[in-house]
């Protein structure tokens, strides 16, 4: 059985992390081949390991982390990649990849990331923070460029403020990634 698609998940450091670990099973059994990189303050919040055991494949969580042979893996992996998934997105990524930023694996594999892959960006933060003006600049930039975002969702946040902020739910996510084309 061949691959359906080839997805860079990004996790970042927010609470939501977790979630990403279902979205990986759901992406995985839908026979898409998924490639994990973490981002540091994202290991604060869960570890690669279940990422590994899911997606059966190393996972990132270092620029510098290198696999077999000589093209660099972040390199190799913007190359091969069909879609970039950011799940959850903070606002500190979101404005990393507006500003073209790349101090770590992730946002590097997104300034690397070959022209015919498609970027799908799930929010994930505190209300007031999606909602400051310099992360809605941030994502007009990007939306500007063809990144799509998914979400945020309203409800009650981990900080204790209800609104906007939530990841939006894994499965309509995966559902979204499975009929981009």
């Amino acid at each position: 059985m061949s691959v359906s698609k080839k997805i860079v998940l990004g996790v970042t450091g927010s609470i939501a992390a977790h979630k990403a670990a279902d979205l990986a099973s759901l992406l995985t059994k839908a026979n898409c081949d998924v490639r994990v990189v973490m981002t540091a303050d994202a290991q604060h919040f869960i570890t690669p390991l279940p990422f590994k055991t899911l997606t059966r494949n190393p996972v990132v969580t270092n620029l510098y982390d290198e696999e077999e042979g000589w093209k660099p893996t972040h390199v190799r992996l913007a190359d091969e990649a069909d879609l970039l998934l950011i799940a959850p997105a903070t606002a500190n990524v979101i404005a990393k990849l507006a500003h073209g930023m790349a101090d770590d694996a992730l946002s590097c594999i997104a300034l690397a990331l070959n022209p015919k892959a498609k970027i799908l960006i799930a929010p994930a933060m505190n209300g007031k923070m999606w909602l400051h003006a310099a992360t809605q600049e941030n994502v007009a930039t990007l939306k500007k460029r063809g990144v799509e975002f998914i979400g945020p969702d309203e409800g009650m946040l981990s900080c204790g403020y209800e609104g906007i902020g939530r990841l939006w739910p894994v499965e309509k996510i995966a559902e979204r990634v499975l009929k981009l084309k």
